[in-house]
């Protein structure tokens, strides 16, 4: 990471990273929860799990995996309930619109990567209010195989037009920074993230943030 050279283009994950999307995840998880009888669960229990998804909270907030032969019925009550209530309570982190203004000003493109299925991901990007909107969305269902293959974030480059070395890609999961190497991309831990059970630190990432501003401290950005 040298100020020598600064990136083309910016790449973020949704969920964690430019959204918090959990208050509205663990609601559609704790509504699923109360048609089977069971109490709802603290956010603080369901939220490192936020970024993986109806697999990630079913199996935390109902202890089903996928294998499991209730997973389907489950995963697809959750689902819908989810689309209904899309942004109830869901916001862009602290410090987001600041830094898309900032990357405006600098004729950077900004482009979202997320393994949310499109289904969920264009309701909801349409709804956030972004104060210059991405130049691409890319989805779960987007390209070939989503994060973390490469694929996802190669499309979005090509998208954007500029090449992968040029991008940097911020995400607050593991999955993220193994995309973005494979991608051979910049890769930004978002340690203000949900993050999963595991530690930033450990991810291999070029650098870790705390605020989505952290950003434009490590030299990257003109």
């Amino acid at each position: 990471m040298t100020p020598s050279q600064p990136v083309q283009a910016c790449l973020f994950d949704l969920d964690g990273t430019l959204a918090d999307t959990a208050p509205d995840l663990a609601a559609a998880l704790n509504h699923v929860r109360a048609q089977h009888g069971l109490e709802a669960l603290p956010l603080e229990v369901l939220r490192p799990m936020a970024s993986h998804g109806a697999r990630g909270l079913l199996a935390v907030g109902m202890q089903v995996a996928v294998d499991d032969p209730r997973y389907p019925a489950l995963k697809d009550a959750f689902l819908a309930r989810y689309l209904a209530m899309i942004r109830v309570q869901t916001i862009l982190f602290d410090g987001v619109n600041a830094l898309i203004e900032h990357l405006h000003r600098a004729a950077i493109p900004w482009g979202i990567v997320t393994n949310k299925l499109s289904t969920y991901t264009n309701p909801l990007v349409a709804q956030l209010p972004w104060p210059h909107p991405p130049g691409c969305v890319v989805s779960g269902d987007t390209a070939a195989y989503p994060k973390p293959a490469p694929d996802p974030l190669l499309y979005a480059a090509s998208q954007l037009q500029v090449a992968p070395e040029h991008c940097v890609y911020v995400g607050d999961d593991l999955r993220d920074i193994q995309s973005a190497r494979a991608a051979g991309m910049r890769a930004i831990a978002a340690a203000y993230g949900y993050c999963g059970h595991t530690e930033p630190r450990n991810w291999g990432a070029d650098a870790i943030i705390t605020h989505p501003l952290d950003l434009l401290s490590l030299d990257l950005i003109s």
